[in-house]
């Protein structure tokens, strides 16, 4: 083997390679790693650089533990958004990524985490009291609506009123696109990123830029010219949190990590509960062991005591496993020459840790297209093994709070609501952007409110 050789893979175009991809993600994968086995070069656009895929949990471990300054994520490695801008933890690297790191930690963990607990329940209960009885709905926009709300209360720290609601406007007609793929496209190839007025795509997305742009600047004016500090709010958390050198964030920064937070935050989160309101109602013996364990918390639990329940955790970490709503870690950029099984990879080379794939390997997850619970409760994986935030440096920031909403948002509506799919032919996962989703939309109907004492029964019913 040449010292310098990349790892197998496709000899098709580029091109080919980048509509396979954008196409049909899961099915060119698991080829690949069929043919090639746990490493994989494909060169897809807009970079056409030799992209290496890895599945390999002693290989990812490596990935995630090398010294940043050999290998790390940021702008250079492709991690560009018109949207989230230059200054967002995504964007960054060395040590202004740990700066704005350890910044965003503490509002989004611990303690202040908990404190938004029954603000999630009251927006889920809010939302979850429009569903009509009898009626068909798609659970995910019902989700989309939750996991907004809560950004904008728990993150921006937005009350109800005008610039609420207009910003809420603005940023939905941001974040669902009337013409996603087109959208989609423009995002992710520069060059057809062309201001032709404000009726032109690429127009429409920079005038709703600068209207949500003016809307947040705003905000943060008003918080510096009346500060408050008995707000706990993450924005207001964030303008109060200083480095080691007595500096505290600018506003660009804050803008772009507001930005970062509700982008990576929103649909993904929205998306995971979809799935998971699907699996748990499309296997009634989940549904039921779930129930017995919510039922046995009384009515209202603490949000604690939710965070803490084992099934509920374990169904959650299959949802996330099954079909991670992020199919590939953040790309990492080779910085200087660096071995990974057995090959030696140039300075320029983006290593990409495959999810999807590792959580698919049959060795770690027997039978692993189907949905079992139990497997978090047999064994603990390791971060290498189970990763659907990502890892090392790079690992979502917003992973402790994101599964804590998920956990209180799934308490409060099945403790509420009894539900069942309104089809049941099975959902299959599709692309939506950059993001894997139920494919269409998942279907339900409320069939009626639910009593604590019915758990008993419908345990008995399986």
């Amino acid at each position: 083997m040449s010292a310098l050789k990349l790892p197998n893979g496709p000899k098709t175009h580029p091109w080919v390679q980048t509509y396979q991809w954008l196409t049909n993600p899961l099915e060119y994968m698991e080829a690949c790693a069929k043919r090639y086995g746990d490493i994989f070069t494909l060169r897809i656009g807009p970079v056409f650089t030799p992209q290496v895929f890895i599945s390999n949990p002693q290989a990812i471990q490596q990935i995630f533990t090398t010294d940043p300054k050999q290998l790390d994520s940021g702008e250079h490695a492709g991690i560009k958004s018109p949207l989230l801008g230059r200054q967002s933890l995504l964007a960054l690297e060395g040590k202004p990524h740990q700066r704005q790191r350890k910044l965003l930690t503490p509002p989004l963990h611990g303690e202040r985490m908990l404190a938004y607990g029954q603000l999630t329940r009251d927006i889920t209960e809010q939302v979850i009291s429009q569903w009509q009885v009898g009626e068909s709905f798609s659970v995910l926009p019902s989700m989309q609506e939750i996991s907004l709300e809560v950004i904008l209360k728990a993150v921006f720290g937005l009350t109800d009123g005008p610039r609420y609601e207009k910003l809420k406007e603005v940023l939905l007609k941001i974040l669902n696109p009337q013409q996603p793929f087109i959208t989609a496209m423009m995002l992710v190839f520069p060059s057809l990123q062309r201001d032709l007025g404000s009726w032109s795509p690429w127009g429409k997305f920079l005038r709703l830029r600068e209207q949500m742009d003016e809307l947040i600047y705003a905000e943060i004016q008003e918080r510096k010219q009346q500060p408050d500090p008995s707000r706990t709010d993450i924005l207001s958390l964030m303008m109060a949190a200083c480095d080691e050198e007595g500096q505290s964030m600018t506003d660009v920064e804050l803008r772009d990590e507001l930005i970062t937070l509700l982008v990576a935050g929103h649909e993904t989160t929205a998306t995971s509960l979809a799935w998971a309101f699907y699996w748990i109602h499309h296997l009634p013996e989940v549904r039921a062991k779930l129930l017995q364990e919510l039922d046995s918390l009384g009515e209202n639990p603490d949000p604690n005591a939710i965070l803490r329940l084992p099934y509920l955790s374990a169904v959650c970490s299959e949802t996330l496993r099954l079909y991670p709503v992020a199919m590939l870690a953040l790309n990492r950029l080779v910085k200087s020459s660096l071995e990974v099984m057995g090959y030696q990879l140039n300075p320029g080379t983006v290593i990409i840790p495959c999810i999807y794939l590792t959580h698919h390997r049959e060795d770690l997850y027997p039978q692993s297209k189907q949905f079992k619970p139990e497997r978090f409760l047999e064994r603990q994986f390791t971060p290498f093994e189970y990763l659907p935030f990502g890892g090392g440096n790079r690992r979502c920031i917003g992973m402790a709070f994101a599964l804590f909403e998920m956990k209180v948002v799934l308490a409060t509506v099945l403790s509420r609501w009894q539900m069942e799919l309104a089809d049941s032919k099975p959902v299959q996962p599709a692309r939506k952007g950059a993001l894997l989703g139920p494919g269409g939309s998942v279907q339900m109907i409320v069939t009626g409110k639910r009593e604590q004492n019915q758990a008993v029964q419908e345990t008995s019913l399986v």
